[in-house]
């Protein structure tokens, strides 16, 4: 079973930036689908970005294109999103998660684990 734990949130500016991390347990990262999602409290949990094993295929939510980057470092089980020209509307908290078929899934119930998460806060 694996273990992903976020790190790289806080408090930013408007237009500033932050690269978040999620670090995963174990030896089958590289199979694994990576994605990130972020939740608001009092509302559903919402796709950001994913990417496939191998980095063949990347997705993103139309909120986020040409502004966050998503990548991963398989000999460090690490998937990161650099997120720039951040916006108020960015803040949120922000899971990492993984899918085992090792694809970009964009709906949160096709992935099997989840970090427990990291805030972002971004001032006006």
């Amino acid at each position: 079973q694996a273990q992903l734990t976020e790190s790289g949130g806080g408090l930013v500016q408007a237009g500033g930036s932050l690269r978040l991390s999620c670090a995963t347990s174990g030896r089958t990262f590289m199979f694994y689908g990576m994605g990130w999602f972020r939740q608001v409290p009092g509302e559903e949990r919402e796709f950001v970005a994913g990417i496939s094993r191998g980095s063949i295929n990347r997705s993103y939510a139309d909120s986020v294109k040409d502004r966050f980057t998503i990548s991963r470092d398989n000999p460090k089980n690490t998937v990161y999103l650099q997120m720039n020209n951040l916006k108020p509307q960015d803040t949120a908290v922000y899971y990492c998660a993984a899918d085992v078929q090792g694809q970009v899934r964009r709906e949160d119930s096709e992935y099997e684990y989840w970090g427990q998460g990291t805030q972002v806060t971004v001032s006006s």
